[in-house]
Formats: structure tokens, sequence, C-alpha cells
């Protein structure tokens, strides 16, 4: 019976650490922050860990410091999306546990308020997507109206974008409407002259659809001896930069069609 006990409560450790380190993944948080939580919340369990992160699972051995039990758990990963801000609460979580000495209940409780942070309003985020668009209109030489058009076709396109994703679309495809759809916008404003540097308004109109934390964490991962998981956030983030290549190069081969 006390075997049981030790095993369960092993399992029920391994559990709570397999979500943390889902969360962490889902938000798009690098293996090696992802392997630091980990090493983190486990050493305040009075366990050592050992897992492997791939792109869409990940496998975490659990082992008890004093009974030398381990027990083993896969789990797989649901679609990313980022959130820097649940990676940070997750983060100041495991520092304020080692500090504190929190027992697995208040591990649990402050995991369920980190999974309820609210998000902005879908309102908001495609209002701050949309002037961060037009700010790069002007960098790029765009005046005034311009910069009116970027902010419209990158409203347009990343509304296009997160409408796709809701109804379950293939995320690829989803990203390559997004991009017809806001560099579509943009040659309309190409069409009708609108502003002096039309250019401006089609190469700024999907740069919100760029992969950059992908990006970012594959090199990261790689500098890191991680080669497989950073090969794996690369290609995504070269398949993702070619259906945005795609979508522009629909939406240039429609407009030079009727122009």
């Amino acid at each position: 019976l006390m075997y049981m006990d030790e095993i369960n409560s092993l399992k029920e450790k391994t559990d709570l650490i397999l979500e943390i380190s889902s969360l962490l993944m889902v938000s798009e948080a690098s293996t090696a922050r992802v392997n630091s939580n980990i090493e983190r919340f486990s050493s305040v369990l009075n366990c050592e860990a050992s897992s492997f992160v791939s792109h869409k699972s990940i496998v975490t051995t659990l082992s008890d410091k004093n009974s030398k039990e381990t027990f083993t758990k896969v789990v797989n990963i649901p679609g990313h999306q980022i959130n820097f801000q649940i990676i940070a609460s997750i983060s100041k979580a495991s520092w304020s546990a080692i500090e504190d000495g929190w027992d697995i209940g208040r591990i649990k409780s402050e995991i369920d308020n980190v999974k309820n942070i609210v998000r902005y309003p879908r309102i908001v985020v495609l209002l701050a997507v949309s002037i961060a668009g037009a700010g790069f209109c002007k960098i790029f030489g765009g005046d005034y109206s311009n910069m009116l058009m970027a902010f419209v076709s990158t409203f347009i396109g990343l509304f296009i974008a997160q409408s796709s994703h809701k109804k379950g679309f293939n995320h690829y495809i989803g990203v390559y409407l997004g991009a017809f759809t806001a560099s579509s916008v943009a040659y309309i404003s190409a069409y009708y002259r609108i502003g002096m540097s039309p250019e401006a308004t089609i190469s700024t109109s999907v740069l919100f659809l760029i992969p950059g934390v992908a990006l970012i964490n594959s090199f990261s991962d790689m500098l890191d001896n991680r080669f497989l998981i950073g090969m794996a956030r690369l290609v995504n983030g070269l398949v993702i930069t070619s259906a945005i290549a795609f979508g522009v190069f629909s939406s240039t081969l429609i407009y030079n069609l009727f122009v």
C-alpha cells in the first residue's frame, strides 16, 4: 500500500511537470527555458527530472530523491499560440516556489491561475497590430495615406488569419489567406494611387505574419545543441514564410492580370 501511495504521488507530480512544460511549449518558450523551469519545479517537489522536448510532444521521467522510484509519461503538445505573459508568469512562479518552499497544492493553484490569465480582447489585438503595421509603413517611407492603408490592410489580413484559425483551418492555410488578403487590400490602394509610396504599403502589409519567435527560438535551440527541435522550429518558420510569400505572389499575379 505504501508503495502504491509513492507511485501515485510521483504520478501526480509528473502530471504537473508535464502540464507546466506543455503550457510553456504552447506559448512558444525556448527549450532551454522549458528545461530550466522543469528543473526548478522538480527540485521543489524533491524530485529529479529528465525530459525530452520535441515540437509536438514531451517525454518526462521523474525520480523521487528519497525513494528512488521513477515514473515516465508522454504528453502531446496542442497547437502553439504565442503568449509571453504565460511564460513570464510560470518563470516567476518557479522562483517563488524555490524561495518559499511551495508544496504541490500551492504549485497547482498557481498554475491554474496562470491558465486562467485573460488574453487581450480581439479588437485590442487587431488595433494594436494594425497601428504597428502603420508605423512600419512610415519607417519604410510611406506618407499618412500609405500608413492608413497599411493599417487597413493589416487589420483585415489579421482578422482573416484569426478567423481561419478559429474555424479550424490548417495553420499554414490561415497564414496564406491572411497574407493574400492583406496584400490584396494593399494592391487595391496602389491601383487607386492612394498615397505617394504604395510600395511601402504593400511591403509592410504582411509583416504581422512574420514568424520571428519561431525563427529566434530555432537558432537559440541549435546554439544550445538541441538540433532536433531547433530544426523542427526552423522548418516551421520557413514554411510559414513560404505561405506568406505564396499569398503575396497570388495577389501580385491577380493585380498584374487586371492592371
